[in-house]
């Protein structure tokens, strides 16, 4: 009786719960959502819609940090 489901988390499967939103993954995985682009199944999202985005069985997730740096 699980409620899981299959994503994709840059290239590598991961189990996810069902009804879980784009910024409950970037929690779980303690990513700031300042400083990240985040695509959907090739869309990239715009951050506000991070907590309204669901997550779906076979979702492809992929996760860019910007890091600031320079001289």
């Amino acid at each position: 009786m699980s409620n899981g489901i299959q994503i994709h988390v840059n290239g590598e499967a991961r189990g996810w719960r069902a009804g879980g939103t784009v910024a409950d993954l970037l929690q779980e995985l303690a990513i700031k959502n300042e400083r990240v682009a985040v695509e959907l199944n090739l869309e990239i999202l715009d951050r506000k819609d991070f907590g309204q985005r669901g997550l779906k069985d076979g979702d492809r997730v992929e996760i860019l940090s910007f890091i600031g740096g320079g001289r």
